[in-house]
């Protein structure tokens, strides 16, 4: 699939939606990709996975990682298509992520980072934090849609399915907000 069926994707599952939104990051956007209406949806969410397992397979991980909650579901699906496991990375007690209910990394362990939507790349960055308290080696990052056009960066080979740029302020810069225009909260970290 290229990267217009994969926006396609999120269109035809309802997932692009517009308006005034006040994203997990804190910023406000225009638009939103709700990737829950996307990944209640196995036949959409496993052609994607799909796409992600096979760019990863020749770096040959043994684990594949991702945040929670979104990132537990495409780091299952993917560690599937490989045949390697997947554990998730949940929010820490005292910030940042940890790995809860057993599970670890051994040092030297080659690991894939994936999840589904980047704005600001918080969550990727906790994950890769933690990864790196266990000295396991991180081989790839992979996501379903890169929101920031590619502005953000990593220091390891990443792979989005697709790139889209979509307009985010801060609250004090935001257009619609100027207007008087109310905002909807989405995501899972509430500001």
């Amino acid at each position: 699939m290229n990267s217009d069926e994969i926006l396609q994707l999120f269109k035809d599952s309802d997932a692009l939606l517009n308006g005034h939104f006040k994203l997990t990051s804190g910023k406000h956007s225009d638009v939103y990709y709700e990737k829950f209406t996307l990944l209640k949806q196995p036949a959409i969410c496993t052609k994607m996975c799909k796409q992600m397992a096979d760019q990863f397979k020749d770096a040959a991980p043994q684990t594949i990682v991702g945040p929670t909650t979104g990132g537990i579901i495409i780091a299952y699906d993917i560690a599937r298509y490989m045949g390697i496991e997947s554990i998730y990375a949940e929010a820490g007690d005292n910030g940042g992520r940890d790995f809860k209910r057993g599970f670890s990394l051994e040092k030297g362990q080659k690991v894939v980072i994936v999840d589904d939507v980047l704005t600001t790349g918080r969550s990727i960055f906790e994950v890769i934090d933690l990864v790196k308290k266990y000295e396991a080696e991180i081989v790839g990052i992979g996501l379903m849609l890169d929101r920031s056009n590619g502005k953000v960066t990593f220091d390891y080979p990443f792979y989005a399915l697709t790139t889209v740029a979509a307009d985010t302020w801060e609250a004090a810069d935001c257009p619609m907000c100027a207007k008087g225009e109310e905002f909807t909260q989405r995501g899972s970290r509430k500001f």
